[in-house]
């Protein structure tokens, strides 16, 4: 068996961060905080999400983030899988988040983007088929 357990981010502000993810996931919670010196320099860091997978949060983010819109090394986006893309569009939107990209057609998928308050992407996916020679087209 494999699947992602956690992704860490490092961002200047855990608390909008973290607000983001449980906007879009109100099923999440602060699984866990603390605190530790990273290269010498003091951080924080929070457990976003359930009992199985979550996002570690970093604060004491140093410069930006990556520009999603060039070409440098780095990571891109962040991918969800969600049973109901149209009541996490709903939460997301109702909280003042705007969409970044709304996804492309495709007959078996829908997707949007958001970019959260660190300047990370975040997709979310919603599968309308669950056959994977529908769902995984390319075409």
């Amino acid at each position: 068996m494999q699947r992602l357990e956690h992704v860490n981010l490092v961002v200047k502000d855990i608390t909008a961060t973290a607000d983001f993810l449980m906007t879009a996931f109100p099923d999440w919670r602060v699984r866990g905080t603390g605190t530790q010196t990273w290269h010498g320099k003091p951080r924080h860091w929070s457990h976003i999400g359930d009992d199985d997978t979550y996002i570690t949060l970093n604060d004491n983010g140093e410069g930006e983030n990556r520009d999603l819109a060039g070409h440098n090394p780095g990571l891109a986006h962040i991918g969800f899988e969600v049973d109901d893309l149209d009541a996490v569009l709903a939460r997301l939107l109702g909280a003042g988040y705007e969409i970044d990209i709304d996804g492309f057609e495709h007959p078996f998928r829908r997707n949007v983007y958001f970019v959260d308050p660190a300047g990370f992407q975040f997709e979310f996916i919603q599968y309308l088929s669950e056959t994977p020679e529908e769902k995984n087209r390319y075409d």
